[in-house]
């Protein structure tokens, strides 16, 4: 999909499919660089390989990060979305590996019109899905919006 949702398209109970995204070394490597988080776990193969998962693991974050990335490429929040509200209960049910092909489905959880009628919160839930269909990762981020109305108002 990759047109442009905005506030009153948005209905409880939608689900929005992204196709797969397989992690890669680089990503693990990037992402230690970028957050100069080095931990042995992430890091260092023969420490990894003594622990009970037997392998490096991917940063927890960075499946966050991959989760709003992968939202991306569906185009329904493109010129509609003003900004994240935040991130809450997000859950690690399942260690992400190197080699892992993941996807995000996303859930409308929730709406509410804002009090100016320019905008309203859209709740979401993210999930992070395997190869399998099984939830990685999973948590709440609501977002800002634009109604029609807002978007003709700005344009």
């Amino acid at each position: 999909m990759t047109t442009t949702l905005y506030f009153e398209d948005f209905q409880p109970g939608q689900v929005f499919e992204t196709v797969g995204r397989t992690i890669t070394e680089t990503d693990l490597t990037l992402f230690s660089m970028l957050t100069g988080d080095w931990n042995p776990i992430h890091a260092d193969a023969e420490y990894a390989r003594a622990t009970r998962f037997g392998e490096r693991l991917v940063h927890g974050a960075y499946g966050i990060g991959l989760a709003i990335g992968l939202m991306h490429p569906l185009g329904i929040f493109e010129k509609s979305a003003v900004a994240m509200l935040g991130i809450a209960d997000w859950q690690f049910k399942k260690p992400i590996l190197v080699g892992t092909t993941l996807r995000l489905r996303l859930n409308i959880v929730d709406t509410e019109r804002g009090t100016s009628g320019r905008t309203g919160r859209v709740g979401r839930l993210l999930e992070l899905l395997d190869h399998g269909g099984e939830v990685v990762q999973a948590g709440r981020s609501d977002v800002l919006v634009l109604t029609r109305a807002g978007a003709e108002a700005n344009a």
